[in-house]
């Protein structure tokens, strides 16, 4: 976490561009902006970012790193091709059911609401850049 610092209510990350908001000279990073302007849908993207993070972490208790690296060290281009070809498929299993929950109008016959799907797919697209960082189970 070199790049998150904590202040008393909220993670800051270090490194925002800063650039003029149309709030007069006032100088405001992305951030800043975003929570002043919409400061309840700012919230709420935390407040499911946190659960998000609660859910990936009993996940990974459950199930540990090997279901994503497929068994291997993620240390070859192959390794960590395999991996993400891994992702694709979980990632189109969740957009498929997006579709027929969604676009279809099926209803859900196996307890996977379309807000777990959402949630999925956002976690999946999350441990797909983890992996691709080299940063997966260290």
């Amino acid at each position: 976490m070199d790049n998150i610092k904590e202040s008393k209510s909220k993670v800051v990350y270090r490194g925002e561009r800063e650039y003029k908001a149309n709030m007069g000279d006032k100088t405001l990073t992305a951030v800043q902006y975003c929570e002043e302007t919409y400061p309840t849908m700012m919230e709420e993207y935390k407040r499911i970012m946190w659960d998000q993070y609660e859910m990936f972490c009993k996940k990974q208790k459950n199930y540990g790193p090997g279901n994503i690296s497929v068994g291997t060290n993620l240390e070859t281009s192959d390794d960590i091709k395999l991996s993400l070809t891994g992702l694709w498929f979980r990632l189109n299993d969740k957009v498929q059911r997006l579709k027929q929950l969604v676009v279809m109008g099926h209803n859900d016959e196996v307890g996977e609401s379309v807000q777990d799907t959402f949630q999925d797919l956002s976690v999946y697209g999350i441990i797909a850049q983890i992996v691709q960082n080299g940063k997966w189970g260290k």
